[in-house]
């Protein structure tokens, strides 16, 4: 299905890398179905890129910590009759301090948004694309998936670990079937996540070269999911990070990320 015949979900589309996403996908021709939490915003989103691209955009509004909100999402994407050949499964968040210093609803949340969404959004929008044998899936994890988990912050990595190993498995089950998936890995990016958790202060004394823009991670990510690459980290300082981590003795690894998360993280003891 060419791009122009089929529509790109992307979630969390409101601001940041998926506002990026989207701006670069409407570049490239495809139709757009945008989902997050702030309405005006994506109405917003949606005016500049059907003015910029004379593309189609949808919109619809949803809070994905609500446990109904990917069925309800894909029923209205049915009863629209809207072909989902592209799900960017974007949306995402931190929550600062240590595992106690939030209730556990909180946590609960994170776990709603960050894993249990996005797998259910792959599982009812995957039969669709078997059915047109094609379909592309990007699931945003991070480059702390693939590193020590470390103090503040704490199911972060391993919700964007999990990712990665749910994107490299549906790639395998269903490359055959024309579908692509890749879990897309940036370091730090510039974009409004360190506001939201409140750690832009801290995230402003780190080193320039440390930093990408939404932009190249989103470039990249969209050319490595159409090569068939089921894990992209994007730039070379990052790729060399990973590397160098993996190749240490695991206690080494862990201590030198236990270090460097005291500097980085809003670490609030319960």
């Amino acid at each position: 299905m060419s791009p122009e015949s089929g529509f790109a979900l992307i979630t969390g589309a409101s601001a940041g890398i998926g506002a990026a996403f989207a701006r670069e996908l409407a570049a490239r021709g495809h139709h757009l179905l945008l989902t997050a939490r702030r309405t005006e915003r994506l109405q917003a989103l949606a005016g500049e890129l059907v003015g910029t691209y004379g593309i189609r955009v949808e919109i619809i509004s949803a809070d994905l910590a609500d446990r109904e909100a990917p069925r309800m999402l894909v029923e209205e994407i049915e009863r629209r009759s809207l072909a989902i050949d592209m799900l960017v499964n974007n949306a995402g968040y931190g929550v600062t301090g240590y595992f106690l210093t939030q209730p556990w609803t909180v946590q609960a949340d994170f776990i709603q948004v960050l894993m249990s969404a996005p797998t259910e959004l792959c599982h009812r929008l995957l039969p669709a694309m078997r059915e047109r044998g094609h379909g592309r899936i990007i699931n945003v994890a991070s480059l702390a998936g693939h590193i020590p988990g470390s103090a503040g912050q704490t199911l972060y990595a391993g919700a964007k670990a999990y990712l990665i190993k749910l994107s490299q498995a549906l790639h395998l089950e269903y490359r055959a079937d024309g579908i692509n998936t890749c879990a897309l890995c940036p370091g730090f990016t510039y974009s409004e996540f360190h506001d939201v958790t409140g750690s832009r202060e801290m995230m402003s004394k780190l080193p320039k070269w440390l930093w990408m823009d939404a932009e190249t991670v989103v470039r990249q990510g969209l050319d490595a999911v159409e090569r068939g690459e089921p894990v992209y980290i994007n730039g070379r300082v990052n790729r060399t990070i990973k590397t160098l981590l993996k190749l240490m003795p695991d206690r080494l690894a862990f201590h030198l990320i236990g270090r460097q998360s005291r500097r980085i993280r809003k670490q609030t003891p319960a």
